[in-house]
């Protein structure tokens, strides 16, 4: 059976640790946060943890529900700073465009943690409050409510997607990173035209491109997609009410993401 978490304000430290400081909740997840980034996600345990708050590591367990509520919390953590200082402005494009970037971005500013935390669903409040923000600009753009909602799982998917992608390189070695890079140059540019046109044709441009995300690409073709169903819906030319276009409902049954 799971051990209850003790509500935040029952369980504050009344002595500071060690090191002279009063434990919290988001103390605990910023140190978190810091031994990830700098040891990856198997440099992260309750003992090692403790050590670096100057605190019995058992006292961890007072304020999250062992590890894994420590990885949600992590995860709450960056999808909070994505959050913080977004305002809908009322037009949907642009505000998903906004939201989405900053998504990616803060998971990027913590590759480590992304790996960790981006196929996670926390059901903590700002992560509520983020899919709530991408639901209310879908359904106030006008989308039918199965549109909306589709739209809304390749939207955060395709995200958090990227983010964990993107991540993954990030998270290499500076040497094995720029070996992947490049390829692009070293192996892809020198293959013989007569055996690969296609590649031999554009190598120029994929070398200069891959090795750059292409999130903002993806983020901007699903709001065209999206942006072209509602014109579709708008004009009557979906004959079931809006569920037409071309963002397609076949992906629903697929397995993955947060969903």
């Amino acid at each position: 059976m799971a051990k209850d978490v003790v509500p935040e304000e029952a369980r504050r430290r009344r002595r500071p640790t060690r090191q002279g400081t009063v434990l919290s909740e988001r103390l605990i997840v910023e140190t978190a946060l810091r031994m990830v980034r700098e040891h990856g996600s198997a440099g992260l345990s309750a003992r090692r943890l403790g050590a670096a708050l100057g605190a019995d590591p058992s006292t961890l367990y007072r304020y999250f529900d062992g590890m894994d509520g420590l990885t949600l919390a992590i995860g709450e953590e960056l999808i909070g700073r994505a959050l913080a200082g977004w305002a809908p402005t009322g037009h949907w494009r642009e505000d998903l465009r906004a939201l989405g970037l900053r998504i990616h971005g803060a998971y990027l500013a913590h590759p480590q943690a992304a790996l960790l935390t981006a196929s996670r669903v926390t059901g903590r409040p700002r992560e509520i409050a983020t899919d709530e923000a991408i639901l209310a600009s879908l359904r106030g753009a006008g989308f039918a409510d199965p549109d909306a909602v589709r739209i809304y799982h390749a939207y955060i998917d395709q995200a958090l997607a990227f983010a964990a992608l993107d991540a993954g390189s990030l998270a290499l070695t500076d040497k094995a990173r720029e070996s992947d890079e490049e390829r692009w140059e070293s192996t892809y540019a020198r293959l013989p035209a007569e055996t690969y046109p296609n590649i031999a044709a554009t190598a120029g441009l994929l070398a200069a491109r891959m090795p750059h995300s292409a999130y903002p690409v993806a983020l901007e073709m699903l709001l065209d997609t999206a942006e072209r169903q509602l014109a579709d819906a708008a004009g009557g030319s979906a004959g079931d009410g809006g569920s037409g276009g071309t963002a397609g409902s076949g992906s629903e049954g697929a397995a993955g993401g947060r969903g």
